[in-house]
């Protein structure tokens, strides 16, 4: 069975392909529309449904404007909106010493979320919540939390840049992805699926291959 890079419209075997933004393409055809960098599948940027490096392709081209950054720094962070009082002059009387600040009232604070450069926050893909700065990982174009970013099938964690992708969503290569989506001819039928077990929270695969 073979695909058609979407780079070089030349057949992908098995063997030779990667899997980025749901197209197989051969391993040295994905590369950045801009720079002609390779790029690791699930860790670069899109637009358009073509792929970008995050620096300093994506933020030059599609960042926000006059700011040269990329990756992480096409996001941007909520700034505090002065209160209508804030200008209105002060006397020295209004003036009072500084408070101590506290980690409790430090704790009490909401991070700042994230927002794309068109203003809208950042959900995550895996669970719909806003994803902060210190918490995420991006992958497929797109800001997870850590723990978010699973194999679609056994839930297993996995690493950003490290998986394989299917249709926009993340698959771990061994066994999942093979299992799934490998070959015409391999052992995909669900009865040829690995089992799965789940011990005190932890997910597992055993190998379920027919013995002949």
């Amino acid at each position: 069975m073979s695909w058609t890079c979407p780079r070089c419209q030349q057949p992908v075997f098995f063997a030779e392909k990667v899997s980025s933004l749901g197209k197989n393409w051969h391993r040295f055809c994905l590369k950045c529309e801009r720079c002609h960098s390779v790029l690791s599948p699930g860790g670069h940027a899109e637009h358009n449904g073509r792929p970008y490096c995050h620096k300093p392709c994506y933020g030059a081209l599609f960042g926000p404007r006059g700011v040269n950054i990329g990756g992480v720094g096409s996001y941007l962070y909520n700034a505090p909106t002065p209160s209508p009082g804030s200008t209105t002059p002060l006397s020295p009387s209004s003036f009072s010493p500084p408070r101590p600040r506290t980690g409790l009232l430090q704790a009490k604070k909401s991070p700042p979320h994230m927002k794309t450069f068109t203003g809208e926050t950042s959900l995550c893909p895996g669970c719909g919540e806003p994803v902060y700065f210190a918490e995420k990982v991006m992958s497929l174009g797109r800001n997870w939390h850590r723990p978010c970013l699973r194999c679609q099938r056994c839930r297993k964690t996995l690493t950003a840049g490290s998986h394989a992708e299917h249709d926009g969503v993340p698959y771990c290569h061994v066994p999942c992805y093979g299992y799934l989506f490998g070959p015409k001819g391999g052992q995909t039928h669900p009865r040829h699926w690995p089992k799965l077990w789940h011990v005190h929270g932890l997910w597992g695969c055993v190998d379920n291959f027919p013995r002949g």
